[in-house]
């Protein structure tokens, strides 16, 4: 990371008809239409909503952390998916999401690695920069599993 002491993140966001809008940036080649969830009314199926985009940020965060903390401590990896789960619930009137669950499974070829790739996994959690961000609860359920080599 450089040593600047502030960054930006510009998304711009264009309604485009009902509860439907385009996010994009002029820094990204991608736009990805948003709308209100389904569970809603009003909500649209098939569209991202704002909180699978909430949900896929913690995601994407703990990818990104877990790979530069392996890639120092010099961990390999064969494969590495981060299913993640976020929970809405009602509370004193209000929607708020109270915990997002990431279960990532993380496939290593050397089974004697497996205590150090447990640490990483646990570390990336601790240092995502969205997680520290957010008052949702970040749950980590790990699971480490061995190449099997034919």
């Amino acid at each position: 990371m450089s040593k600047l002491e502030k960054h930006e993140y510009e998304v711009d966001l264009q309604w485009k008809e009902g509860r439907i809008g385009i996010l994009s940036s002029d820094k990204l080649d991608d736009r990805i239409e948003v709308a209100t969830p389904p569970e809603f009314p009003g909500g649209i199926e098939g569209i991202w909503s704002p909180e699978h985009l909430y949900v896929a940020s913690v995601s994407s965060c703990f990818m990104t952390s877990f790979t530069a903390v392996a890639e120092y401590s010099k961990l390999s990896f064969e494969e590495l998916t981060v299913p993640a789960t976020g929970v809405m619930s009602n509370e004193s009137g209000k929607y708020v999401i109270t915990e997002i669950i990431l279960r990532p499974t993380l496939t290593i070829s050397d089974e004697s690695k497996k205590d150090k790739a447990l640490r990483i996994l646990q570390k990336a959690e601790e240092i995502c920069l969205i997680t520290r961000s957010i008052k949702t609860e970040v749950k980590l359920e790990p699971n480490i599993a061995i190449a099997a080599f034919n």
